[in-house]
């Protein structure tokens, strides 16, 4: 599953969760993508403007000076808030993947080259086949999964 962060024409930013960066172009040529705020069906990848700010005040550069306060993100205020937010991404991964284990790598291929039917799948894989798949131009997303003792 790849998050991309878009926005329309009129600029009203949004996220989209697709299956690869192929399912995107797909879904943006056959109009099936439009703004949830306008209906605009012209959208496009923008950077992601997340970032977590430290406890300590941070300069600002000339860059994020311009930036619309419209368009920031606040960031969770403590480390509980933190551990919340990531409990919610664990719960949603798991619910809408299929785990495939230590076959990660190889189920990948299989659904990049139309072998396996597409679908989200999770599971391990080594950095090195990690790298490998990006390599391929297969994108894969590398997520810890704490478990849920450890997140108390």
């Amino acid at each position: 599953m790849i998050i991309f962060d878009l926005a329309c024409e009129h600029e009203h930013r949004f996220e989209g969760w697709f299956h690869s960066s192929q399912d995107f172009e797909k879904q943006l040529e056959s109009g099936m993508l439009s703004c949830p705020q306008c209906s605009s069906p012209s959208l496009r990848k923008v950077p992601s403007v997340v970032s977590i700010a430290s406890s300590r005040t941070e300069q600002r550069t000339e860059s994020s000076e311009e930036e619309s306060p419209s368009r920031a993100i606040t960031p969770p205020a403590s480390a509980t808030q933190m551990i919340g937010l990531y409990r919610q991404l664990t719960q949603a991964i798991l619910a809408i993947s299929e785990d495939v284990g230590t076959s990660f790598a190889e189920e990948a291929r299989r659904i990049h080259y139309q072998e396996s039917p597409e679908r989200p799948i999770r599971g391990q894989a080594t950095s090195k086949e990690c790298e490998e798949l990006g390599e391929e131009g297969i994108a894969v997303m590398q997520i810890p999964m704490i478990k849920e003792e450890d997140l108390n």
